[in-house]
């Protein structure tokens, strides 16, 4: 049996490319229903994924909830903080 490794790819060549995130921020204003939709609205990802990633920001603060370029993170992050979720972007991993 053989298996294949995917390697993530983590490299940045300084311009804005690589991997980038959405960081959003617990609050006492939005419900929690109101912050699973517009998850899900904003990065495309099913119920149960927001449910989990709406539950780490309730708990911890905070969660990262979204991976990819930076551009579609901006995108990602504004439809999120439409709502009054503040969001952050920011590099997967530091230089």
């Amino acid at each position: 049996m053989s298996h294949v490794v995917l390697e993530p790819d983590i490299t940045s060549d300084g311009t804005g490319a690589g991997r980038w995130m959405v960081v959003i921020y617990n609050n006492d204003t939005n419900s929690m229903d109101e912050v699973i939709e517009v998850l899900m609205l904003a990065t495309r990802c099913e119920y149960d994924e927001a449910i989990i990633e709406m539950w780490e920001a309730h708990t911890f603060g905070k969660a990262a909830v979204h991976f990819a370029s930076k551009s579609e993170c901006e995108d990602a992050a504004l439809i999120i903080s439409s709502v009054g979720v503040k969001t952050e972007v920011a590099k997967e991993w530091n230089d």
